[in-house]
């Protein structure tokens, strides 16, 4: 009897023990096949390099290309030091410092986020050109008569083109820092205090590191695939090299070679940093208190503060808008686009839908690749979120390949079980753009989740599962509670890049499916700044909605 018993016991755990390894499978079998689709576009644009590009490209290797890959290399090291030295110093000055006007600055600093890099650019061009209004109240001032008589700072230059982009992508930066700090146990920066070593250089920093990573590994992807300001400064990178193979020379397999190129350089710099931080951890073990205690400054000191977080919201933010309020005055069109209604709508549907799918699918790959892939896994989970460093124009042609590869096997599979003349499915419907959106913006809500994971001890889901949790179970008690406040911040990076897109909304969107940023760019792109100021504007009144939720939801953080 007692051996029968025994042998039923065992029996039982050997169920439960298959069971637990069927559904730890079925996890990694459904995670893979998510990086495989995100990563089919990319795919496809590696088989479209493999043509004959008619030796173009070694004759650009022996022209323009190296001038494209310098100044590409050039603008990434510009922009985000500048990036970082903007979000790092201000998500610490608002995690720190108590000062007048912390609470207005902490959600201003994220507004820059909803305007696009090459509207920041048109505005700023138009403002401070010769025929601008500070040149003109310059020589009213002074007296000038003519340019020869002053000099004045051409914005259309290389340094330009760092300032204006590094002014609408610190808010990458500055919202997975700040999350970051305000994570880390009171405790540490105690006992660092105790110690006498410096908080920011011993505790903030180093823990942070990883959300740092991150979120300036994403701005210098958007640099690499920037091509609206390159190509309105006339600063001839590799993305607007693609193009002028592509539509001026009708290469499409060159392009998508150069395309390799940048996508190329990203992954050396990924895999560089990977391997530096690779035996380190930076998960928190401290308990108490989240967020490291504020300090009161003296009046002179808060001045500072105050500056120091007001110029890069002044200069990505208030000023742009200034001038598009400016221009919607001028121009006296405001009642005639009532048709932006529906446009609107679109662009919030669009932003909102986009954004769960992608934050959701990179939730599942981030906490599958941390806990149960093994290296070669996780190689291939982060290779899913390299598509954002492909300019939007050469994964669009990567997209249509692969939709249409999908029809083609649906067709098929319809033809052999119902007789009925086949409909497309996916062409020309909404899921076109979603797909797009999965394959390029998964970047955004992998790295913000990857970061908060890493900062997740390990062994609160070892203790879960020794306490009889399962792994479903565990992730919900215990991880997502956790992760939350990064889920959020990814959540508000994609709404904010979903709705400011423009090379994929404006190839793959059904027909009569307009977007404010499709709607900006046809006015700007003709000349009509004016007209384009309104929709402009609207896209950033819409990025304040998800910027308003976050900044509250990340605020009570702190207050924990």
């Amino acid at each position: 009897m007692i051996k029968l018993a025994s042998n039923l016991l065992n029996n039982i755990g050997y169920l439960k023990y298959k069971k637990k390894i069927s559904f730890d499978l079925l996890l990694q079998i459904l995670a893979l096949f998510l990086v495989f689709f995100t990563l089919a576009p990319v795919f496809n644009i590696i088989f479209v390099s493999l043509g004959d590009n008619k030796n173009l490209l070694f004759h650009l290797m022996e022209t323009v290309l190296p001038r494209y890959f310098i100044n590409t290399i050039f603008l990434m090291v510009g922009v985000g030091l500048l990036a970082a030295i903007f979000g790092i110093s201000s998500g610490w000055i608002i995690a720190r410092y108590d000062f007048w006007g912390r609470k207005t600055l902490s959600w201003m600093l994220v507004l820059p986020a909803a305007i696009p890099a090459y509207l920041i650019a048109f505005t700023y061009t138009d403002f401070l050109e010769y025929a601008g209004p500070v040149q003109t109240y310059l020589r009213l001032l002074f007296g000038w008569n003519g340019p020869r008589d002053y000099w004045f700072p051409d914005v259309r230059t290389h340094f330009g083109a760092i300032l204006m982009m590094a002014c609408v992508l610190y808010p990458y930066i500055y919202i997975f820092v700040r999350t970051a700090f305000q994570r880390i146990s009171r405790t540490l920066f105690e006992a660092a205090a105790l110690t006498g070593k410096p908080l920011f250089s011993s505790v903030a920093i180093p823990l942070a590191r990883p959300a740092i990573i991150a979120s300036l590994s994403l701005v210098l992807m958007e640099v690499v695939s920037d091509f609206g300001t390159v190509d309105y400064f006339g600063i001839e990178t590799l993305t607007l090299g693609i193009f002028n193979v592509w539509l001026g020379m009708n290469n499409i397999v060159a392009a998508a070679q150069i395309s390799l190129i940048a996508f190329i350089l990203i992954l050396l710099l990924l895999a560089l940093e990977r391997y530096a931080r690779s035996n380190r951890l930076f998960s928190n073990k401290s308990p108490g208190f989240k967020g490291m205690p504020k300090i009161k400054l003296a009046p002179k000191k808060q001045i500072v503060c105050f500056l120091i977080c007001s110029l890069p919201v002044t200069i990505g933010f208030v000023i742009p808008v200034m001038i598009l309020i400016s221009f919607i005055i001028q121009s006296h069109a405001l009642n005639s686009f009532h048709f932006l209604n529906k446009t609107f709508h679109n662009t919030l549907m669009i932003s909102f839908i986009g954004a769960i799918i992608i934050i959701i699918v990179s939730t599942f790959l981030s906490i599958i690749s941390f806990y149960r892939l093994n290296k070669s896994g996780k190689f291939l989970a982060s290779l899913s979120a390299s598509g954002y460093a492909f300019p939007g124009t050469i994964l669009a042609i990567g997209v249509l390949h692969f939709l249409a590869q999908l029809e083609i096997m649906f067709q098929s599979l319809w033809s052999v079980l119902i007789t009925q003349p086949y409909e497309a499915v996916i062409s020309g419907s909404f899921l076109v753009l979603i797909i797009a959106y999965l394959a390029r913006f998964n970047a955004v809500g992998y790295g913000s989740v990857m970061a908060g994971l890493e900062q997740i001890p390990r062994d609160l889901i070892s203790a879960s599962q020794i306490l009889g949790k399962r792994f479903g179970s565990s992730v919900g008690a215990v991880l997502l509670p956790n992760l939350w406040p990064a889920i959020l911040a990814g959540g508000l990076l994609l709404f904010v890049d979903i709705m400011k897109e423009l090379p994929l909304t404006l190839l793959l969107r059904p027909m009569d499916f307009e977007t404010f940023a499709t709607i900006t760019y046809q006015l700007a792109k003709s000349e009509m700044l004016e007209q384009a100021a309104y929709p402009a504007l609207c896209i950033v009144v819409s990025g304040l909605i998800p910027v308003v939720i976050a900044n509250i939801a990340l605020s009570k953080i702190a207050e924990k």
